[in-house]
């Protein structure tokens, strides 16, 4: 299982170095011990031997152990007390090792954080000082001196210590936290953008399932009507009325058909953006209807993609429609509002009102699938006597710039 809260890069620098301290410091020791001029009988094999144990006992309880064995608390201690122990007898021996004893101080981060890191460092701090000090010659002066040096030292180091591993345990909960929330929005986009998919989906359905509809009732109509009037004819002398019928209905069904395609693509947006298309025709609806009609467009325009734009046209066509044939207003106002993620159209008059602004008619109907195919949604607020309110809502999804 993973790690939720895996270390650092810091974190396993520090511990690799922890590793080699004790190595470096009993190294460079013995090397300066050597090294000196000044060495009593049998010093040299004493030193070799002192340094031979704390060797052994370094490979023995710590690197050579395997790695589940070696990180617990048993292990931990019992490597410590032996660093610390033959650090002392060197020391003793001779006080050019208590470089190794400075060992111990990093030892005690193994047992962070909990009381026993400043335990550990009191520990080191005691042997560190102890062996330096001449007792012979020591006062109390001195060794309260030296105590409250230790005292400093295993609260400092200790603290540090303990600080450091709280912090960088914050930091990893920190980091754990922005890689979730940065799962999480992605997940969320991607579930957004089936929804959206799936949403034009159900549009496409409908708009399939309308213009099925449409065809059904007006073209193949007409041209049923058609194929029955061209036999009749064929079937009597004086066929020139059923002619004439036959060409009326072509004629019925050619604009059935032309009223057809348009409805799929509004021709004020072939070459203007929804802002524009939507003034061109609220400035042509209010000379037609006599209604005084105020347009607004707010936030930052941004193209739309053409599934967006036409669908929000289509809304606006329908509600005005609406308006002009039921409320009976005298002032009406179109607001389209860019505000980022959505796009807002708004639609308010002061006519009748709507008596069941929740109803299936035709035109409503229409809007609302119309806006679910497009992941948008419907909200119709009405007084009856005190005006209608119309919103609709759709994301802001761009479109390639014309």
């Amino acid at each position: 299982m993973n790690d939720p809260f895996p270390p650092s890069a810091w974190e396993r620098r520090f511990e690799r170095v922890v590793e080699i301290v004790p190595y470096l410091t009993l190294a460079t020791s013995l090397v300066i011990s050597l090294a000196s001029p000044e060495q009593p009988p049998g010093g040299i094999p004493r030193t070799l031997a002192l340094t031979a144990l704390a060797l052994v006992w370094i490979l023995g309880v710590r690197t050579l152990l395997p790695a589940a064995v070696r990180g617990r608390r048993v292990a931990v201690t019992a490597h410590f007390l032996g660093v610390l122990a033959t650090a002392a007898l060197l020391a003793f021996h001779d006080p050019i090792f208590v470089i190794y004893c400075i060992s111990g101080f990093f030892l005690a981060a193994h047992f962070a954080p909990s009381k026993w890191t400043f335990a550990a460092v009191a520990a080191t701090s005691v042997v560190l000082y102890g062996s330096t000090l001449d007792w012979s010659q020591a006062t109390i002066q001195l060794i309260a001196f030296y105590l409250a040096i230790i005292a400093v030292q295993t609260v400092a180091i200790g603290g540090g210590s303990i600080a450091g591993i709280k912090i960088e345990e914050r930091q990893r909960i920190y980091r754990k936290a922005v890689s979730d929330l940065q799962t999480a929005l992605e997940e969320n986009a991607d579930l957004h953008a089936q929804l959206l998919t799936q949403a034009h989906e159900a549009g496409i359905l409908d708009e399939r399932q309308r213009m099925a509809r449409e065809i059904h009732d007006t073209l193949a109509q007409g041209l049923t009507g058609i194929i029955t009037q061209l036999r009749a004819a064929q079937r009597v002398e004086d066929s020139d009325t059923h002619v004439a019928l036959a060409l009326d209905l072509a004629r019925e069904s050619l604009t059935e058909a032309r009223r057809s395609v348009a409805a799929l693509h509004p021709h004020q947006l072939d070459d203007a953006h929804l802002p524009e298309a939507m003034t061109t025709l609220a400035r042509d609806w209010a000379q037609s209807t006599g209604v005084d009609l105020h347009v607004e467009v707010t936030g930052d325009r941004i193209p739309l993609s053409p599934a967006i734009e036409v669908t929000l046209f289509r809304v606006a066509q329908e509600a005005l429609t609406n308006v002009a044939k039921h409320a009976g207003a005298t002032r009406a106002g179109l607001t389209l509002s860019y505000t980022g993620a959505v796009v807002l159209l708004d639609i308010r008059d002061d006519g009748t009102g709507i008596h069941d602004p929740d109803g299936r008619g035709f035109g409503l109907s229409s809007m609302r699938q119309r806006l679910r195919g497009v992941g948008g949604s419907l909200e119709i607020e009405s007084t009856p006597g005190e005006g209608t309110a119309v919103s609709a809502t759709v994301p802001a999804l761009q479109g390639n710039p014309r």
